[in-house]
C-alpha cells in the first residue's frame, strides 16, 4: 500500500487487488479474534458479495490509494484536538493488524478527556464484543452528554 501511495501507477495499484478477495475479507473478520470459529461466515460472505459488485474493485483501489492522503493531514487533526478537546471514547481491538493498537495511544498526547479501551480481539471488534462496546458507549455518552440533549433527541421512523 505504501508503494502505491508513493507511485500510484497501475502496477502498484493492481497489486492491491488481493485485498478485495474472499481470503482477505475472511482474514479481516477472523484475524486476532479470540474465537474465530464463533464468528458467523454470513459476515464475510455478505461483505464479499458487496465487494464483488461490478466496478467496485476499481472504487476500492481508488479508496486504498487515497488513504495515503491521510497521514499529511495528521498535524491538522492534532491541532484541532488540542484546541477543541472533544471528549473522546476509543475502543480498539488490541490484536487488530489493519489499525494496530499502537495507533490508539497517541490520541492521549493531544486530548485531555480521552477514554481508551483495548479489547482482546481483532479488527472487527463488534463481532466478539458487541455488548462490551455498547456498554462503553452508553456509559460514555451518559457521562459526557447532558441528559436534556439526549432525552430531547427525536427518532424518526
Amino acid at each position: 500500500m505504501k508503494e502505491a501511495y508513493k507511485q500510484p501507477n497501475m502496477k502498484n495499484i493492481d497489486a492491491l487487488g488481493f485485498l478485495v478477495t474472499m481470503g482477505a475479507t475472511q482474514w479481516q473478520y477472523k484475524n486476532g479474534a479470540r474465537n474465530p470459529e464463533a464468528i458467523s461466515p454470513d459476515n464475510w460472505n455478505m461483505t464479499q458479495l458487496l465487494l464483488d459488485r461490478p466496478g467496485n474493485k476499481e472504487i476500492q483501489m481508488e479508496l486504498f490509494h487515497s488513504y495515503g492522503t491521510n497521514v499529511p493531514l495528521y498535524p491538522e487533526w492534532q491541532k484541532y484536538f488540542r484546541k477543541h478537546q472533544p471528549p473522546t471514547l476509543i475502543v480498539w481491538g488490541a490484536k487488530d493488524e489493519i489499525f494496530p493498537a499502537a495507533g490508539a495511544h497517541p490520541y492521549r498526547r493531544d486530548l485531555k478527556d480521552v477514554e481508551l479501551h483495548l479489547l482482546d480481539t481483532g479488527h472487527f471488534a463488534l463481532e466478539e464484543d458487541l455488548n462490551v462496546i455498547t456498554d462503553y458507549i452508553r456509559r460514555f455518552m451518559s457521562a459526557k452528554v447532558p441528559a436534556k440533549r439526549v432525552s430531547s433527541a427525536k427518532v424518526s421512523r
